[in-house]
């Protein structure tokens, strides 16, 4: 399979993730977003274990790659949900964080023309509240920044899903041609073994015959020897003559 094929496309979208994974890791690490974090290092892992199968041929590590595209993708528009706050979710709650720390995502107050300022807290306050932090003219907002990331991945994950399918068809078609040449057709590998059994048969059966017509080779010698001294047939003159074996 040459280059220019979708095993070189797969591995570029798998590198293309890796990338968008590690840079989307660096901010929730920031931010303090455990879930998500603890999420894209399962997909970190996972990307590589494809990039693995898709270099060395091994669909089942692509198949790996395949079903937990599917299990990102959910992922991913749950935290579209959870940021658009449709269903009932809220993004003003510590999900992600599993109730831990009361912190938000990283963009909240670091996004584009965000300008920060923390404001004096009253006597029942605490300064960890980001009650305190005043942000104000930021061109996008956070939620929409997050589920911008969780758009690009899902579309990634999807582009990937139906090249690895893709890939694992070839894989498996290519093994498919190698078998019925003969590399390692069952089939054909039971056939001659069924063919050489009767060879081995007649092998077995011819050697009693053989392993007796040798030890009596010195008998019939001994016999023809005797017969050579001992019978003499008279010939027309009376002479004795020796007999034809």
């Amino acid at each position: 399979m040459g280059c220019c094929t979708g095993r070189c496309s797969l591995i570029c979208l798998c590198a293309l993730q890796l990338l968008s994974a590690l840079e989307r890791q660096i901010f929730d690490f920031l931010g303090f977003q455990w879930a998500p974090i603890l999420g894209n290092f399962l997909h970190i892992i996972v990307v590589i274990l494809g990039l693995f199968g898709t270099i060395q041929y091994r669909p089942r590590y692509i198949v790996v790659y395949t079903v937990w595209t599917a299990l990102w993708v959910t992922w991913n528009v749950f935290i579209i949900c959870f940021y658009l706050e449709v269903g009932g979710l809220s993004k003003d709650t510590d999900l992600m964080t599993f109730n831990i720390s009361v912190h938000r995502s990283w963009w909240r107050e670091h996004g584009p023309g965000c300008v920060r300022r923390v404001l004096p807290p009253s006597a029942h306050g605490m300064m960890d509240d980001y009650t305190y932090v005043s942000v104000t003219g930021c061109i996008v907002d956070f939620q929409y920044l997050e589920v911008i990331h969780s758009a690009v991945q899902i579309l990634l994950s999807l582009v990937g899903f139906v090249y690895a399918c893709y890939v694992i068809s070839i894989f498996m078609e290519e093994e498919d041609t190698f078998d019925f040449i003969g590399g390692l057709d069952a089939r054909s590998y039971y056939q001659d073994h069924v063919e050489l059994k009767p060879v081995n048969l007649r092998a077995l059966r011819s050697a009693p015959t053989c392993t007796f017509t040798a030890w009596s080779l010195p008998l019939m010698a001994q016999a023809q020897r005797k017969t050579t001294s001992d019978d003499r047939l008279p010939d027309r003159w009376g002479w004795p003559s020796t007999a034809l074996p």
